[in-house]
């Protein structure tokens, strides 16, 4: 048997007293910011989860509730003010190339402004991504994108969730089914479906739904999906992502590669603005360079390996590229708005002169040159556009409405009363529109797995998130298949990777299986220094709480 002596014995109480007391500071509340359970049931209910299992982690957690409009404006423009939020990406067409998710979302150049709000910040990541975007041979390519998707499996910017599987409704009395396209990751809510479908009888107007209010109608501004189906209608683009996910003429009659860092376009001559004036060659170069420089901070990556653009002819625009760009044809041709040069020059030089950019301005009446025209927009209730039949691919309907009905229950019944005969946002249980689709033979479902996903955002500019052995902790301890079962009701897949198994050739499927558990992150926790005292987690000794109440 060891024996102590009296002095032994209180120097070994005192050091282990020592080392109980050796943690950094209690760790703040952190907060979870979310919209609404009658806007986003799914967003609302993953939050409530995911804070009951940080809470196992000795961690008070907070989850703040607020409308999309004050939700966007504090994460977009107040980058230091919020801990985490749910947010998503939504499948668009020139998503079919990943280059956008991982290059935009994570390369530390956009975070100051762009898409890389949450203040990512790898070199090894960025060397990677920059590589990506230069590299032509597919199979290289494809290796860079999967190191990239490793890269940030091992991080965790963010917290991963899933891919939902997009499911929308429609009345099958009211237009052809026929004519109703599901678009590869995206589903049958897309620009092809808005102009193909045909009414079967008097109804001529496209009615749909959207639980999210809209927030500006700005060519030159990306600020949420809702907005962004109605930039797609109302502003062409030169090329355009067709159904099968590959990019095909649209504004531009062709386009071809004249060498690697050369494309050559042939602009249609048959366009005309809303307000009748001709679309020129010198719209689309000035639509490319009014990206370049600072009026519009969320198109500037998507132009900033353009070297020069040329117009020689009425027709005729050439791209000319610092370097090769495997993505730049999807990414950036298939991705900006044509903005008429006469509209938007003069504004863009007033707004030169201010503390304002392009993202601020929302004009009384919207001109673009698309298959849709602007005819009316009543705040918090519905926007309307009517078809040009004068476009090339004109509508087969009259009119395109959207009506905002924040909560999911109220569009259902909208749906079945015919007040709306698209449902095209439903965030609710999709068992419920299968039931309905039973008892009501007048509607049709689709569902089909998104390209886009789900997430919690991590702010790295707030410490404790800014440590990746937290934020892989905070990660490990959310049961993805949870999320998928009680919060999507299994209309989902889980996900650990922003490329989506619906990009097949690029998803990386060796980051799939990420390891999750409450003894796995509180064992991460406690490799990384972190301590429970009590009830409460304290950062590695040392540490001091630069955020606290």
């Amino acid at each position: 048997m060891i024996k102590f002596s009296h002095l032994a014995l209180a120097l070994a109480l005192g050091a282990i007293a020592t080392q109980a007391q050796a943690a950094g500071d209690k760790i703040r509340e952190i907060t979870i910011t979310t919209r609404p359970q009658a806007a986003q049931p799914q967003e609302f209910q993953s939050a409530q989860l995911i804070a009951q299992e940080w809470r196992k982690l000795g961690l008070d957690v907070k989850v703040d509730v607020m409308p999309w409009e004050q939700m966007a404006d504090l994460v977009w423009y107040n980058r230091d003010k919020w801990d985490t939020t749910g947010w998503q990406m939504v499948g668009r067409p020139e998503r079919s190339d990943p280059d956008e998710l991982i290059f935009n979302l994570f390369h530390s150049s956009t975070a100051p402004k762009g898409y890389n709000f949450i203040g990512y910040n790898n070199p090894d990541f960025d060397k990677t991504v920059e590589a990506q975007r230069i590299e032509t041979d597919p199979a290289k390519r494809q290796e860079l994108i999967h190191k990239a998707q490793s890269i940030l499996a091992d991080d965790q910017p963010n917290m991963m969730l899933v891919h939902p599987k997009s499911t929308f409704a429609f009345d099958k009395t009211v237009w052809n089914p026929a004519t109703v396209i599901d678009q590869g990751g995206i589903g049958i809510k897309n620009t092809w479906t808005f102009l193909s479908m045909e009414p079967l009888g008097e109804q001529k107007d496209i009615i749909l739904n959207s639980s999210d209010n809209i927030v500006s109608i700005n060519p030159l501004y990306v600020s949420g999906a809702t907005d962004s189906w109605i930039t797609e209608l109302i502003w062409d683009r030169l090329l355009r992502i067709g159904p099968d996910g590959l990019p095909q003429p649209w504004a531009a009659e062709n386009y071809k590669w004249v060498d690697e860092t050369t494309v050559e376009l042939k602009l249609r001559d048959d366009m005309k603005w809303h307000d009748g004036k001709p679309v020129t060659v010198d719209d689309v170069k000035f639509s490319f360079e009014a990206a370049m420089g600072d009026e519009a901070p969320m198109y500037k990556p998507f132009v900033g390996n353009i070297q020069a653009i040329e117009t020689p002819g009425d027709s005729r625009i050439i791209f000319k590229l610092a370097n090769p760009s495997a993505a730049f044809v999807t990414a950036s041709l298939a991705k900006l708005n044509i903005i008429p040069k006469h509209i938007w020059e003069p504004i863009l030089t007033d707004l030169a002169a201010s503390e304002d950019n392009a993202e601020d301005f929302q004009a009384e009446m919207p001109i673009g040159s698309g298959p849709y025209k602007f005819t009316s927009w009543t705040t918090n209730e519905e926007i309307v556009l009517s078809a040009n039949k004068e476009h090339f691919s004109p509508p087969k309907a009259d009119r395109w409405i959207l009506r905002i009905v924040p909560n999911t229950e109220a569009a259902i019944g909208m749906l079945r009363s015919g007040e709306i005969n698209f449902l095209a946002d439903f965030s609710g249980d999709p068992k419920i529109l299968l039931d309905l689709v039973e008892q009501d033979g007048d509607l049709e479902v689709v569902s089909t797995v998104d390209m886009g996903f789900r997430y919690v955002a991590f702010n790295h500019r707030r410490p404790p998130f800014n440590d990746p052995e937290f934020r892989k902790a905070l990660s490990s301890a959310i049961n993805r298949d949870l999320i998928v079962g009680a919060a999507f009701r299994g209309f989902a897949v889980k996900s650990n990777s922003v490329v989506s198994p619906a990009l097949g050739f690029w998803h990386n499927e060796a980051v799939d299986n990420f390891p999750t558990g409450t003894d796995l992150a509180k064992s991460t926790l406690e490799k990384a220094g972190y301590e429970l005292k009590g009830k409460a987690l304290h950062y590695p000794d040392g540490v001091k709480e630069t955020l606290g109440q």
